[in-house]
C-alpha cells in the first residue's frame, strides 16, 4: 500500500526517504469489511479517511430512509464535517466494499506538519482539488435532469455503476430505484437503435 500511496503523492511532490519512513511508521493503513460503519450519526470523531482500495459511502437517515450524498473511491479523501466542527456527526460513513484506508487523526497531522512543513502545502493542494471536484459535482446535480445526472455519472465515474448497489446509486442521484431502472432501460434502447 505504501508504494501506491507514494506513487500518488509523487504527482504533487517528491518525498525524501525520511518522509517515506515517517509515513510508514505511522501505521495508518487499515482494512475494513464491506458494510463496516466508520462513523454514525451523533458520534464525534477525529478520524479522517483516504481510500487506497474500496469504496465508502456518506449518507443521512431521514425519516427512516437512507439518503446517499457521496461515494469515495481510490485516492479520494473524506474529512467528516464533525472532525472540523467538533460537533456530533449528522451523517453516516460506511464501506460499500471491503476497503483499505489510510486513517489519520488531526493530532497526527499536526505532528507531521511540525516535522515536515511542506506536507501542509500538499494537504492544501489536495483540499483544493477536492473542493473543485465537489463544486462541479454539486453544480451538475443542481442543473441536470435525473437522466442527465446518470449520464454525467457514467461519464465521470463509470465504475460506480458496477460497484454500488442500485438503490444506493439511485439515492445518490436523487431518484427512486424504479426511476433509475427506467432510465437505464431507455438508455439501453437508444443505444440499440
Amino acid at each position: 500500500m505504501a508504494t501506491e500511496l507514494f506513487a500518488f503523492l509523487a504527482q504533487y511532490l517528491t518525498l525524501s526517504d525520511e518522509e517515506k519512513r515517517t509515513i510508514i511508521d505511522l501505521d495508518i493503513f487499515h482494512s475494513f469489511k464491506k458494510g463496516a460503519i466508520l462513523l454514525s450519526e451523533g458520534e464525534r470523531s477525529e478520524a479522517e479517511y483516504f481510500v487506497m482500495r474500496g469504496c465508502l459511502r456518506r449518507y443521512y437517515v431521514i425519516d427512516g430512509e437512507e439518503k446517499t450524498t457521496a461515494f469515495y473511491t481510490e485516492f479520494e479523501s473524506l474529512s467528516p464535517q464533525c472532525v472540523i466542527t467538533k460537533e456530533p456527526s449528522k451523517y453516516y460513513v460506511a464501506c460499500v466494499e471491503d476497503s483499505t484506508l489510510i486513517v489519520s487523526k488531526v493530532s497526527m497531522e499536526a505532528e507531521i506538519f511540525e516535522k515536515f512543513p511542506r506536507f501542509q502545502r500538499l494537504c492544501l493542494l489536495l483540499s483544493e482539488d477536492l473542493l473543485a471536484k465537489n463544486q462541479a459535482t454539486l453544480d451538475d446535480f443542481k442543473t441536470s435532469s435525473p437522466e442527465q445526472r446518470y449520464l454525467n455519472l457514467l461519464r465521470a465515474r463509470p465504475d460506480l455503476a458496477q460497484r454500488v448497489p442500485q438503490h444506493q446509486l439511485a439515492s445518490y442521484l436523487g431518484i427512486t430505484p424504479q426511476s433509475l431502472s427506467r432510465i437505464r432501460k431507455r438508455i439501453a434502447e437508444e443505444v440499440k437503435a
